[in-house]
């Protein structure tokens, strides 16, 4: 398999050799149960700033993990040497911490039965014979496209082009193992714009498995530039209660902090402001929240999760009613449950809007703020307390007025998700929870 640059990876065969080695071993160390995961991913970066290379990066990661379980006591080891000596070695170092730990009843494999069959091509492995002078030469044009766009654009933290791929492999004792590639590329712009005095900055970036469906870098650059110049001659706000309009890209995190507390973890620790939620109506009559593991070339797809479960399609949340958590099998043994095929986190989350793109909800909102840039980590997950710093623009009479700085929204999130009023159409597919402009009705807008 070619990575960027014509370089080669490990092929599937390779790796999953590798897995089995490691469990043969552990079987004869005398371990009750094993479980490993070993990948080989390369990569190429550059950065370009201001016409010139400012970084080149090439990267070529390989490692191995291994976990064995003795008498329920739970050990592991990890190394990026392949030789059967260092493979050997690590089964050995695993055994031994193992007889060091507590007996959990509740640690193991996930059960044999839950394991995935049947492994679907996802089409997630697309290569990009990216060279260097390639790179470098893509970088250049989507920042020349940004200094390029308005005589504002004084300056530049510079453009990126990155591409990754690899391959990885998982097994354990249940006789699973099963391995499979994909691939990563993005190109982002960061520019700083300049008037009268004020200076703003801002970016845009764009990321794909295929690289055939990045926008271009002119589109890239041209949209990192339009946000910074739009950013100029902000103006600070009066405090007042009004409605809050999420742009997509900021409106994926305002839900994120539901998935962060209805994961297994935080629910079997105590410590969730949606504790004990499963049946509850968390967020407005309207939300749906769908998993969706197996979309071809989504960035958050996966024919299986980290311990091998099969996943599959998931209704999260029906008309406001949160169905169920997100949960590994120790989470899920810990709840008195059952594995979610969630160990390593969700695989594609979609909040389906409605037939309002962000334009016609800026009309409909009539006045408030559109949020296109949160500052901090204001977010208590135990409570549910949240208070964040927000860039964006001021809505009068169902238009943008001008952009504002210097503004904290806040509230509480089991309220605020009651206050969801409508959901855009405008989908961000750039992250595992694709999520359009999210309006929420009222929030708390500190100002001067």
């Amino acid at each position: 398999m070619n990575a960027p640059g014509g370089r080669s990876t490990l092929d599937q065969k390779e790796l999953e050799d590798i897995v089995s080695l490691v469990l043969n071993e552990a079987r004869e160390q005398g371990a009750d149960q094993a479980e490993a995961a070993a990948s080989h991913d390369i990569g190429l970066s550059a950065t370009a700033r201001l016409g010139s290379v400012e970084s080149l990066e090439y990267t070529n990661d390989r490692g191995i993990g291994v976990t064995v379980y003795k008498d329920q006591k739970k050990g592991s080891a990890s190394t990026s040497d392949f030789s059967p000596a260092a493979l050997r070695e690590a089964v050995v170092k695993a055994c031994s911490f193992a007889n060091y730990t507590e007996a959990d009843e509740h640690s193991g494999l996930a059960d044999k039965d839950l394991m995935a069959s049947e492994i679907p091509d996802l089409d997630l492995m697309h290569e990009w014979d990216l060279q260097s002078a390639d790179a470098i030469r893509i970088a250049i044009e989507c920042e020349d496209a940004a200094r390029s766009f308005d005589s504002r654009v004084t300056n530049s933290e510079g453009a990126t082009v990155s591409s990754s791929s690899g391959i990885r492999a998982y097994g354990n004792t249940h006789g699973f193992l099963a391995a499979y590639p994909k691939s990563s590329h993005s190109i982002s712009c960061v520019v700083i714009g300049e008037s009268n005095g004020d200076m703003e900055r801002d970016y845009w970036y764009s990321s794909a498995r295929d690289a055939g469906d990045l926008d271009t870098p002119e589109e890239i650059g041209r949209t990192a530039a339009r946000r910074t110049v739009q950013r100029l001659g902000s103006r600070k706000i009066k405090t007042e209660r009004a409605p809050v309009l999420f742009a997509p890209e900021v409106a994926r995190g305002f839900i994120g902090h539901a998935i962060g507390a209805i994961s297994g973890g935080a629910q079997y620790r105590r410590s969730s402001f949606l504790l004990d939620a499963a049946g509850e109506k968390i967020f407005s009559d309207f939300v749906q929240i769908q998993e969706r593991p197996h979309i071809p070339k989504a960035l958050a797809s996966s024919p299986y999760d980290a311990e091998g479960v099969a996943t599959h399609d998931r209704e999260l949340v029906v008309d406001g009613v949160l169905q169920g958590y997100i949960l590994s099998s120790y989470s899920a043994r810990r709840l008195g449950l059952q594995t979610t095929a969630n160990a390593g986190g969700a695989h594609n989350l979609l909040v389906p809007g409605g037939t309002d793109d962000m334009e016609s909800l800026i009309k409909s909102m009539g006045r408030g703020l559109l949020v296109q840039e949160l500052i901090g980590q204001g977010v208590n997950g135990v409570t549910g307390d949240y208070s964040r710093g927000a860039v964006g623009f001021w809505i009068e009479n169902g238009e943008i007025s001008h952009p504002v700085h210097e503004v904290t929204i806040a509230g509480n999130l089991k309220d605020l998700y009651q206050r969801i009023a409508a959901i855009g159409n405008d989908q961000d597919a750039r992250s595992g929870i694709r999520c359009g402009s999210l309006l929420v009705e009222a929030m708390t807008i500190a100002g001067a």
